[in-house]
Protein backbone atom coordinates (compact mmCIF):
# COMPACT_ATOMS: atom_id res chain seq x y z
CA UNK A 1 0.00 0.00 0.00
CA UNK A 2 1.78 3.16 -1.29
CA UNK A 3 1.63 6.40 1.03
CA UNK A 4 -0.17 8.94 -0.61
CA UNK A 5 -3.44 10.51 0.50
CA UNK A 6 -6.03 9.54 -2.31
CA UNK A 7 -7.40 13.10 -1.83
CA UNK A 8 -4.87 15.71 -1.69
CA UNK A 9 -1.81 13.73 -3.34
CA UNK A 10 0.31 14.38 -0.80
CA UNK A 11 3.20 11.53 -0.63
CA UNK A 12 6.45 11.27 1.22
CA UNK A 13 9.28 13.92 0.62
CA UNK A 14 13.21 13.59 1.52
CA UNK A 15 15.23 15.40 3.42
CA UNK A 16 18.41 15.23 5.94
CA UNK A 17 19.27 13.81 9.61
CA UNK A 18 21.55 16.78 10.28
CA UNK A 19 23.74 15.89 13.89
CA UNK A 20 25.56 18.11 15.93
CA UNK A 21 28.36 17.38 14.17
CA UNK A 22 26.56 18.66 10.85
CA UNK A 23 26.68 15.34 8.93
CA UNK A 24 24.04 14.74 7.00
CA UNK A 25 22.29 11.38 6.12
CA UNK A 26 18.97 10.96 4.00
CA UNK A 27 15.15 10.51 5.80
CA UNK A 28 11.78 10.42 4.93
CA UNK A 29 8.91 12.85 6.11
CA UNK A 30 6.13 10.54 5.56
CA UNK A 31 2.67 11.93 5.80
CA UNK A 32 0.02 11.48 8.66
CA UNK A 33 -2.17 8.74 6.62
CA UNK A 34 -5.72 7.77 8.69
CA UNK A 35 -8.81 5.26 7.46
CA UNK A 36 -11.33 6.91 7.23
CA UNK A 37 -15.05 6.73 6.56
CA UNK A 38 -16.60 9.20 4.77
CA UNK A 39 -19.97 9.69 3.93
CA UNK A 40 -20.72 11.04 0.39
CA UNK A 41 -24.61 12.92 0.86
CA UNK A 42 -25.13 12.59 -3.12
CA UNK A 43 -24.43 8.79 -3.37
CA UNK A 44 -26.22 8.32 0.28
CA UNK A 45 -22.98 6.02 1.16
CA UNK A 46 -20.04 5.55 3.20
CA UNK A 47 -16.65 5.50 1.55
CA UNK A 48 -13.58 4.30 2.96
CA UNK A 49 -10.30 6.33 1.97
CA UNK A 50 -6.48 6.68 3.19
CA UNK A 51 -6.06 10.37 3.93
CA UNK A 52 -3.87 12.63 5.39
CA UNK A 53 -5.16 14.44 8.27
CA UNK A 54 -4.00 17.88 6.45
CA UNK A 55 -6.82 16.41 3.27
CA UNK A 56 -9.47 15.63 6.10
CA UNK A 57 -9.64 19.06 7.47
CA UNK A 58 -9.75 20.28 4.16
CA UNK A 59 -12.95 18.10 3.17
CA UNK A 60 -14.56 19.53 6.92
CA UNK A 61 -13.40 23.16 5.29
CA UNK A 62 -15.25 22.70 2.25
CA UNK A 63 -18.75 21.17 4.01
CA UNK A 64 -18.09 17.42 3.18
CA UNK A 65 -16.75 14.82 0.89
CA UNK A 66 -18.72 16.01 -2.39
CA UNK A 67 -17.98 19.83 -2.37
CA UNK A 68 -14.55 18.74 -1.81
CA UNK A 69 -14.34 16.79 -4.61
CA UNK A 70 -16.61 18.57 -7.26
CA UNK A 71 -13.95 21.37 -6.54
CA UNK A 72 -10.74 19.39 -6.71
CA UNK A 73 -9.06 18.71 -10.22
CA UNK A 74 -8.63 15.74 -11.13
CA UNK A 75 -4.81 15.07 -11.58
CA UNK A 76 -4.81 15.86 -7.48
CA UNK A 77 -6.82 12.37 -6.75
CA UNK A 78 -6.75 9.20 -7.21
CA UNK A 79 -8.47 6.66 -9.49
CA UNK A 80 -11.01 5.63 -7.10
CA UNK A 81 -11.49 9.04 -5.96
CA UNK A 82 -11.90 10.30 -9.83
CA UNK A 83 -14.49 7.26 -10.31
CA UNK A 84 -16.26 8.69 -7.02
CA UNK A 85 -16.36 11.98 -8.10
CA UNK A 86 -17.73 11.34 -11.53
CA UNK A 87 -20.55 9.35 -9.85
CA UNK A 88 -21.54 12.40 -7.68
CA UNK A 89 -21.45 14.49 -10.45
CA UNK A 90 -23.69 12.48 -12.54
CA UNK A 91 -25.99 12.27 -9.66
CA UNK A 92 -26.34 15.93 -9.08
CA UNK A 93 -26.81 16.84 -12.80
CA UNK A 94 -29.35 14.18 -12.90
CA UNK A 95 -31.36 16.07 -9.11
CA UNK A 96 -30.72 19.50 -10.79
CA UNK A 97 -34.46 20.74 -12.20
CA UNK A 98 -33.93 21.22 -15.86
CA UNK A 99 -34.74 25.27 -16.08
CA UNK A 100 -36.77 26.09 -19.37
Amino acid sequence: MSRICELTGKGRQVGNNVSHANNKTKRTFLPNLQNVTLLSDALETSVRLRVSTHGLRSVEHNGGLDNWLVKTSDDKLSLRCRRLKRDIVKKLAAAEPVAA
